[in-house]
């Protein structure tokens, strides 16, 4: 026997409250649990420090958060696909802490793996080394960078079944799969829902022991990104162009 882990959205919600470090798995909003997103908005959470890839767009993923002013911090690699963002951290709004996204991801990973950090010369002699420990290696300096962790991860991924397993569909893993390691609580939005013993050990990107609750979104469906939708849609364009202007 196993426990079912699907949820409604108002039981996943129940798990968010104000003033949480919550981790999403967005990458700039392109893989972005959109309706869980959508219902911290419409409940009102507020004061929120999040740890996300980028600030997203000001109309995907964190960036919806971040355009209505309920984000109050962010560790981040960059915001330079949401203007708000940007405005917001010059006006003193929103508190940003940059940190290299390859860092980023190493102390998320440190995070989930319990460990104390990790040592990486990105950053020397710049502003990220600010406030840092510097330990000397061999005769080679090294920014000690602190481990990342959140009350809650917010994670999109592609399918799951009902014990929690979860899978990802080509990149849509990004930052998913880590962020899954490194939070107290776990929750997936998924496309499609699955009976156990239907998705393959291989298929399996985090399991259902890391995944604390399934809610399987009911809106628009959105396998690929809406980056790709949009690349896609040139190409076919340019394709039936092309054939309709050699006949």
């Amino acid at each position: 026997m196993f426990a079912n882990k699907v949820v409604t959205k108002e039981e996943a919600l129940s798990k968010i409250h104000d003033g949480q470090t919550i981790m999403f798995g967005d990458w700039h909003g392109e893989f972005a649990a959109d309706e869980i997103i959508e219902g911290m908005l419409e409940k009102g959470v507020t004061d929120i420090h999040a740890i996300a890839v980028s600030a997203g767009m000001p109309d995907q993923g964190v960036g919806k958060l971040i355009v209505a002013k309920r984000v109050k911090s962010i560790i981040t690699t960059h915001i330079g696909l949401n203007p708000v963002a940007k405005d917001q951290m010059l006006a003193g709004e929103l508190d940003v802490e940059f940190s290299p996204q390859g860092t980023w991801a190493e102390r998320i990973r440190c995070g989930g793996a319990g460990l104390g950090g990790c040592l990486t010369p990105t950053g020397l002699g710049t502003e990220v080394a600010e406030g840092k420990q510097v330990l000397t290696i061999n005769g080679k300096d090294y920014l000690l960078e602190l481990p990342l962790r959140a009350d809650v991860a917010l994670v999109k991924a592609t399918k799951a079944d009902k014990a929690g397993n979860i899978s990802f569909r080509l990149n849509s893993r990004a930052t998913n799969s880590t962020i899954a390691l490194a939070a107290d609580f776990v929750i997936a939005e998924v496309e499609e829902l699955v009976e156990v013993g239907e998705l393959g050990p291989e298929e399996i990107d985090v399991p259902a022991p890391i995944v604390d609750m399934v809610y399987v979104r009911t809106g628009e469906k959105r396998p690929m990104c809406p980056m790709w939708q949009r690349a896609k849609a040139k190409a076919e364009a340019k394709a039936k162009a092309a054939e309709g202007g050699g006949k």
